[in-house]
């Protein structure tokens, strides 16, 4: 029995170090998405994929058709 503790007490501290990572302190950091209207896109918005190269050339990161008017958004994170 005596020589058996220590193989406890083994499996025992790497249970404990296996909870103690799996309950660390987990941070989850969205990004705000701001949204404008493009000053360039011309027309109904029928490709977001055209809609994204035009807000790219305005300094924004992306874009896409939005709305019953079908019109360019730009994004970009804030």
């Amino acid at each position: 029995m005596a020589s058996s503790t220590p193989f406890v007490s083994t499996i025992f501290f790497f249970l404990l170090l296996l909870l103690a990572t799996e309950m660390g302190p987990t941070t989850v950091v969205e990004a705000r998405t701001c949204e404008s209207h493009s000053h360039r896109f011309k027309g109904p918005c029928v490709s977001s994929t055209n809609c994204g190269s035009i807000c790219h050339n305005e300094g924004f990161t992306g874009g896409h058709c939005r709305g019953f008017r079908r019109r360019c958004f730009c994004t970009k994170h804030c």
